[in-house]
């Protein structure tokens, strides 16, 4: 069975501005953040087969006061060196999920890959809304380095990855989104990104304004939801506060 490492880089607070501002749970009061403001968790995964150790998203790309990547030192703190990785699954580009993509080097001043060892999949139409819009929702410079690199493979609608890892395209959130099914010893770990970021949204039927398409990512939760059900299926919670993954009971 995958062993599964939620790597949280902590709460935050988002609003039109798509700014995240750190969110203190217990001390802090969202009510006195901007009106509008949702309350998040920044959790990329990293999930353990017995091929690989499959990294979810890649968080927002910030530092440690020492300096460090904050996803390195999530990785390490679980005894694992980012080496390790073997592969980047990436649900799509909004700079809250990857913004730990690439990282500027100190000493050469050239912007690298944060996992060189590593495989890269990034739906191929995504990367390029990305650069074409940029703005406060993708940051393109960062993102950039995705389109010549030999150790990134770009992913068009639906397929399979070393016949354990299926890709599906799914909009909704974003117009070229897409979700991960990881299959290990019988077990399926859903990777939904934000069509399904939290528990709460298997639960109850609602359109977000921030969503691309609303209604589409509505549907898609509820469809998903049922399958998962039925299947066994874990669900992996990019953004929820208190759950960061669950299993669910099915007739299977």
């Amino acid at each position: 069975m995958a062993k599964i490492i939620p790597l949280s880089e902590g709460s935050f607070t988002v609003d039109a501005s798509k700014k995240f501002i750190p969110f203190h749970v217990g001390s802090d009061d969202l009510q006195k953040r901007n009106r509008g403001s949702l309350l998040v968790e920044i959790q990329p995964f990293l999930l353990i087969t017995g091929k690989d150790h499959l990294l979810l998203d890649t968080g927002l790309g910030f530092h440690t006061r020492e300096g460090s990547l904050q996803l390195y030192q999530n990785l390490l703190n679980n005894g694992i060196h980012p080496d390790a990785v073997t592969k980047v699954l990436m649900s799509h580009l909004h700079k809250d999920h990857s913004g730990g993509i690439s990282w500027e080097n100190d000493i050469t001043g050239r912007r690298e890959l944060s996992f060189p060892r590593a495989t890269y999949y990034v739906n191929r139409q995504e990367l390029s809304y990305a650069l074409e819009h940029g703005g406060s929702s993708y940051q393109a410079e960062e993102l950039s380095l995705l389109q010549n690199s030999d150790r990134v493979i770009l992913t068009d609608d639906e397929g399979d990855i070393d016949g354990n890892i299926h890709y599906q395209v799914t909009g909704g959130h974003s117009p070229y989104h897409q979700v991960f099914l990881i299959s290990d010893e019988g077990k399926t770990y859903f990777f939904g990104g934000d069509v399904i970021p939290q528990l709460s949204h298997l639960k109850s039927r609602f359109m977000a304004k921030y969503d691309y398409d609303g209604r589409k990512s509505m549907e898609l939760r509820q469809q998903y939801a049922e399958e998962g059900a039925e299947k066994n299926w874990a669900f992996l919670f990019y953004h929820d506060i208190q759950t960061p993954y669950i299993q669910l009971a099915g007739k299977s």
